[in-house]
């Protein structure tokens, strides 16, 4: 496709296929990979599976919502980067514009007491239970990886400040770069229509941008910059997922002022509900701030650091997975990862919801929904919602 024109036939047929794809794709980012690799890879055959492996292990590598940046990488694949562009606009906008709707009926209600918003914080309080005991068991699986993940989880919650998630990755990458040395690493070759000269430039305007936003903030009195800057770093230092969006987010936003805890509680619960990535969570959050302008800035600043990052390192994928050392530092992240997650389990979303046996025996019943039962999130959701509503009328 690199030395193809892109037509707009092929763009359109890229857009139609995200599309339905962000209209049906329930179920959290695994399952996403699960529908691409069915509808790319089996059905139309946009890329071989060997050539699939390697986006998903590179969207695996990198800090972002990892489906997102694999439906970016396909896109690319089929049309260069305005397919990339295409791809995630049809993936992503079902899921924003549900959002900004849900954010704006719930900024003209009074939200404090209501019984569905009780409903949605026990779902919170189950799906990231559920997060944490399925990436323990693959990220922390020896003595090393926990000690890790406790004292990430120690860190972020004694230290709570801007920084304190991202000096716990780094030094977690640390550890994992000293203590792992990864052998039998999959070296296969990977092709994508992408500079190198191109992917240097774009990932160092993703570091210039952790630099300059801050200061930028710092200088100019202006919401607008602070949510960017928010938002963006957010985007950029997150790895694992959406769920680990929530503390970095939650630290950033409700402390300053930007909202209250319950209506970002409520959203984290409406995002379970809505197909496509929970990364637009940020179109939520961003609407209740400042409104369908403030939606479109959040969904914006979010998932820049994702296309800057997989449009960047693409060229250099190869290189890079074979070095053992880096695939070690990865190991440390990853640990580090479960300990937030924790950390994001215990405060805000515990500590804020369960206060009494009915909290807790409700929430241990959305857990068993989804952990034993296997339930997609979305019938947590009808069910929280219900169930609190009943609940709060007792």
């Amino acid at each position: 496709m690199s030395n193809q024109r892109v037509t707009f036939k092929t763009l359109l047929e890229i857009l139609f296929v995200s599309t339905r794809l962000g209209l049906t794709s329930f179920g959290g980012p695994v399952a996403h990979l699960g529908y691409f690799h069915e509808e790319y890879v089996r059905r139309r055959k946009w890329m071989d599976e060997r050539a699939y492996a390697d986006l998903v292990a590179l969207c695996q590598f990198l800090p972002g919502p990892a489906s997102s940046q694999v439906g970016i990488g396909i896109g690319i694949v089929r049309g260069g980067i305005l397919g990339g562009i295409t791809s995630f606009i049809g993936f992503t906008a079902p899921s924003v514009i549900a959002l900004i709707l849900f954010a704006l009926l719930v900024s003209g209600l009074d939200v404090t007491d209501a019984g569905w918003l009780y409903g949605l914080k026990v779902v919170a309080v189950a799906i990231v239970a559920h997060a944490i005991l399925g990436m323990a068991g693959k990220l922390t699986p020896d003595a090393k990886t926990r000690t890790i993940a406790f004292f990430a989880l120690a860190g972020v919650l004694l230290w709570q400040t801007t920084y304190s998630q991202v000096l716990v990755i780094l030094l977690a990458g640390l550890a994992g770069f000293l203590l792992f040395k990864p052998q039998n690493l999959d070296v296969k070759s990977a092709s994508f229509p992408l500079s190198k000269r191109l992917g240097a430039t774009l990932l160092g305007l993703f570091g210039a941008l952790l630099v300059i936003l801050p200061i930028l903030r710092e200088t100019i009195e202006s919401q607008s910059v602070a949510m960017f800057d928010s938002f963006y770093r957010a985007g950029a230092l997150v790895f694992g997922g959406g769920h680990v969006v929530l503390p970095l987010l939650e630290r950033e936003l409700v402390p300053a002022g930007f909202l209250s805890e319950e209506a970002f509680l409520a959203g984290y619960g409406a995002a379970q509900a809505v197909p496509g990535p929970l990364f637009t969570f940020a179109s939520y959050l961003g609407t209740v701030i400042n409104g369908v302008p403030g939606g479109l800035l959040a969904t914006f600043a979010i998932f820049l650091p994702a296309f800057l990052l997989i449009l960047g390192a693409l060229p250099f994928w190869d290189a890079l997975r074979r070095n053992p050392k880096v695939a070690g530092a990865l190991i440390g992240v990853n640990a580090a990862v479960v300990g937030i997650l924790i950390a994001a389990f215990y405060q805000p979303i515990f500590t804020s919801t369960v206060n009494g046996a009915v909290d807790f025996v409700f929430a241990a019943f959305l857990f068993a929904m989804i952990a034993y039962w296997k339930m997609p999130p979305w019938a947590l959701v009808i069910v929280g919602v219900i169930g609190g509503m009943i609940i709060g009328t007792l």
